[in-house]
């Protein structure tokens, strides 16, 4: 797919967007942004639509999200995947809007692998302990809207907190389980899952 730095970075600032916010920045929040006229990010948009990249939902705000099958090119360098943010086990908190990225050559030493539709997050609170997820961690999530029950999963809650749990769906509401017995299940109607674990990486 043949797309301009403009358009690519277009790209990463809705993914992160979406991760952070559990929706997608207006038009006026990425020419802010890339310090670029309105006008000039609803070209690239059109653009990215056309080329299949993006996707928007018909007379919706915010509907703006990156089509399926399709990686930014920040998610698939060998080691490198983009470092997002910080995420809740413990407390729900409101997450960081960090602008890094966790190599993760430089913390593993080289070796074969990629990062493909991966974010990585920083583990604030200890309540995934007793899963080795400890505080300090790097998770490393996939991105995904779905979960099943049992997934270990970041969660947007309805009032806009994060938190990392294990997702289970029950019959009239979603409850996220932590993995130390210090601390309660959070129980909601519903929450966004921005994505799934896949790994933990520790520093020592």
């Amino acid at each position: 797919m043949n797309l301009t730095p403009k358009q690519l970075r277009i790209l990463s600032l809705i993914r992160d967007w979406r991760v952070r916010h559990g929706y997608s920045p207006t038009m006026q929040e990425l020419a802010d942004e890339i310090g670029v006229s309105k006008v000039t990010v609803f070209e690239h948009v059109e653009a990215l639509i056309k080329k299949g990249a993006l996707v928007r939902e018909a007379n919706k705000a915010r509907s703006l999200s990156i089509a399926p099958g399709v990686s930014v090119p920040d998610e698939s360098r060998p080691l490198r995947i983009p470092l997002v943010g910080k995420i809740a086990a413990g407390y729900p908190i409101e997450k960081v809007a960090d602008e890094e990225e966790l190599d993760l050559g430089a913390v593993l030493g080289p070796r074969p692998g990629k990062g493909s539709s991966m974010f990585a997050l920083k583990v604030e609170g200890e309540s995934m302990k007793d899963e080795g997820i400890l505080d300090g961690d790097y998770v490393l999530i996939e991105r995904s809207d779905t979960a099943h029950n049992g997934d270990r999963v970041v969660a947007l809650l309805p009032d806009g907190q994060t938190t990392l749990k294990t997702f289970f769906k029950e019959s009239d509401h979603v409850r996220l389980q932590p993995a130390n017995p210090s601390f309660s299940p959070i129980i909601v109607r519903e929450c966004k899952i921005q994505g799934i674990v896949r790994g933990v990486v520790r520093r020592y």
